[in-house]
């Protein structure tokens, strides 16, 4: 199994922008919502700010998306 790191400067520089574009959007919605993800995304911005926060919610898409190109199923949400 392939240990994942954070966002690097050694990838794509277009998917990581548009990544971390994705990651400041959704933390500036963040407060509208309240779920545990959100939750989660509020808290780290109360705690980090916004650019780390941004950042932190870019790593844990490309997460996701990776595990759902890799496995081949549909994403399922936490409940």
């Amino acid at each position: 199994m392939p240990t994942l790191l954070g966002i690097s400067k050694r990838g794509d520089t277009y998917l990581r922008t548009l990544l971390i574009h994705g990651g400041k959007t959704v933390v500036r919605v963040a407060d509208k919502h309240d779920d545990r993800r959100n939750n989660w995304i509020k808290e780290l911005d109360q705690h980090k700010g916004k650019n780390i926060s941004a950042v932190a919610v870019a790593n844990k898409n490309a997460r996701i998306a990776w595990a759902v190109l890799t496995k081949k199923e549909s994403y399922k949400a936490a409940a």
